[in-house]
C-alpha cells in the first residue's frame, strides 16, 4: 500500500500517510508489549535493589 501510494503523494497524500501510520502504530505497540513482557518475566530484573 505504501509503494502504491508513493506515486500519488503530491495529489493524494493520505494514500501513503494512513498505511504508514498504521504500520508505525503496530510496530510501536508490539515493541511496548515486548518491553512489558521482558520487565514482567525476566528473573534477573526482579532482584535489583
Amino acid at each position: 500500500m505504501l509503494a502504491d501510494g508513493r506515486a500519488y503523494v503530491a495529489t493524494a497524500w493520505w494514500l501513503a500517510t494512513f498505511p504508514g501510520l498504521a504500520i508505525m502504530l503496530t510496530v510501536l505497540s508490539i515493541n511496548m508489549i515486548g518491553d512489558w513482557l521482558r520487565d514482567a518475566l525476566d528473573p534477573h530484573l526482579r532482584n535489583i535493589e
